[in-house]
């Protein structure tokens, strides 16, 4: 098990390392082995007062050499690997070379040329998500079931049959051309919020936020922009990620847990963020194109625009959802629009809009721990500690747990 100091550092370092690897293996299943092999040798080699210059191209050397190991294991009887693929010294010159290699190409970036490839075509909607959050974000296999509200057994087949898909299609890993990245723009843009999302609210482990993933979406929210300058969503996109991250340092207290909304010091929001996201928006609306991020964004900028949580226009935000469930219906969609209902119209009305949702969002702890709160407010704690029972069983994080267990403890002595 990695030191935490190790462990950020491979986080950090992994999609741009895993990216390279791809791109010079063309596999990703041998990529991720390489990886791994190269974190191995990190936990051997690195120490907190001796780290290389460059972690990431001295990973990649490592990678791109582990890698090597492999495809020569692999032709046992081949005692020279190809020369394109000669191992690679651990010296200064790779790490001269292979950073700049990164952002070099016309595509400009491995990362985002990796997207593209889990975006394929050949695959299902699903399967492209689920492969991009696995190999680009590299969640685990139960971080991605908890995203999809599917069991990890499931996910873990469709994440295997979108592998095998892939080599069976034989692709070249050569960046797509025009038509081609506009074809999968869609799924990328998808693929991109996720990232956002899990770094926004993690699904698992001990942390609620993990900016490291909602800075690489933010960047590769960027480079889709300046790619597809004409696309509305992906300003919307890049928009409604910019907005939401301008909250996070009014997310936790000084004892780390969570601030709701309501609870938050909007004097930490980050007001240079927000400017940004509403210019963004501003010039994605005026295209007369609305999609699911553009409103999604409007949403977040209107939660933005309030000077204080009672101040909010719950009627626009409510016109919004409504107009997100007619175009991207989804169980958290109406569950989100039922919070904004209890506060038009009371939370009895929002409770019997919850009902219908409650065995597609059985294992989200977001929709127990609405309920439970709605219960409260009704005056029902027994009910109410029942639902925060289920929330603090499907809670991912120990700091979505901690919160639940501070509401528990508010509620009237049994």
């Amino acid at each position: 098990m990695p030191s935490a100091w190790l462990s950020t550092h491979l986080k950090a370092a992994r999609p741009r390392v895993l990216a390279a690897l791809n791109r010079v293996f063309g596999d990703i299943d041998l990529a991720e082995d390489a990886f791994q092999e190269a974190s191995l040798k990190a936990l051997k080699s690195w120490q907190p007062d001796a780290m290389p210059s460059d972690p990431v191209a001295w990973l990649i050397v490592a990678g791109r050499n582990a890698g090597i190991d492999v495809i020569r294991k692999r032709k046992r009887e081949t005692l020279t690997a190809p020369e394109a693929f000669d191992p690679l010294t651990d010296g200064t010159h790779p790490e001269s070379g292979l950073t700049e290699e990164l952002d070099r190409s016309a595509f400009r970036d491995d990362i985002l040329r990796l997207l593209f490839t889990c975006c394929h075509p050949v695959l299902r909607r699903d399967q492209q998500i689920a492969l991009s959050l696995k190999i680009v974000a590299g969640l685990s296999v139960d971080e991605i079931a908890r995203a999809f509200l599917v069991q990890a057994k499931t996910m873990e087949q469709r994440i295997t049959r979108a592998k095998k898909r892939l080599q069976a299609a034989k692709l070249s890993y050569e960046e797509p051309d025009a038509a081609g990245r506009a074809e999968r723009l869609s799924a990328v843009a998808n693929a991109i919020y996720l990232v956002f999302n899990e770094g926004y609210s993690a699904s698992q482990g001990p942390d609620l936020i993990r900016e490291t993933l909602c800075e690489e979406a933010i960047r590769l929210a960027r480079l889709t922009v300046r790619l597809f300058p004409e696309e509305p969503e992906l300003r919307g996109l890049l928009a409604l990620c910019l907005i939401q991250h301008s909250r996070r340092k009014a997310r936790l207290d000084q004892k780390g847990l969570a601030v709701t909304l309501e609870d938050q010091d909007r004097q930490l929001w980050d007001r240079r963020l927000i400017a940004e996201g509403n210019i963004l928006l501003e010039a994605a609306l005026r295209r007369a194109a609305p999609g699911p991020f553009q409103i999604e964004a409007a949403i977040a900028a209107t939660h933005a625009r309030a000077a204080t949580y009672a101040e909010t226009d719950w009627g626009e935000i409510d016109r919004l959802y409504r107009a997100l469930e007619h175009i991207r219906p989804s169980p958290v969609v109406s569950l989100n629009r039922a919070v904004v209902l209890a506060r038009l119209n009371g939370p009895e009305a929002a409770l019997e809009r919850l009902a219908p949702l409650s065995a597609a969002l059985q294992r989200y702890a977001g929709y127990h721990s609405v309920v439970a709160s709605l219960l409260m407010d009704l005056g029902r704690p027994e009910e109410a500690r029942q639902a925060y029972l289920q929330a603090l069983e499907h809670a991912g994080t120990d700091v979505e747990r901690q919160h639940v267990l501070h509401r528990m403890a508010d509620l009237a002595p049994r």
